[in-house]
């Protein structure tokens, strides 16, 4: 069984950065593809980025291509998402997930979820 937890959201300016982390327990995270997702008020929520369960292989959602970069340390049982030049519509519950192995990486299956973490953009 794997446990995932959400960590480093919080509130920050427009165009500044912050670092979300994903720590697993329970489980070896090697064995999963990870992925973020997020929620806004009021809208569904859509797949951010995607990294495969060794860290060579990643995605992007169009809206933070460029901005956003996923990363994992498989020895820390961890994935990251470091957020540049964050904008207003960033502001989300940033969700990740995991995916056994034998799943197709950045599918729609996920085995495991996180509870969540909030990240504020203030317009």
């Amino acid at each position: 069984q794997l446990q995932l937890v959400e960590s480093g959201g919080g509130l920050v300016q427009p165009g500044g950065s912050l670092r979300v982390s994903c720590a697993s327990s329970g489980a070896k995270l090697r064995n999963y593809h990870v992925a973020w997702f997020r929620q806004a008020p009021g809208k569904e929520r859509e797949g951010v980025s995607c990294i495969n369960s060794s860290g060579g292989s990643t995605n992007y959602a169009d809206s933070v291509k460029g901005r956003f970069t996923v990363s994992r340390d498989n020895d820390k049982n961890t994935v990251y998402l470091q957020m540049n030049s964050l904008k207003p519509e960033d502001t989300a519950v940033y969700y990740c997930a995991a995916a056994s192995f034998y799943r197709t990486w950045c599918g729609s299956e996920y085995d495991y979820w996180g509870q969540g973490i909030q990240v504020t953009v203030p317009s």
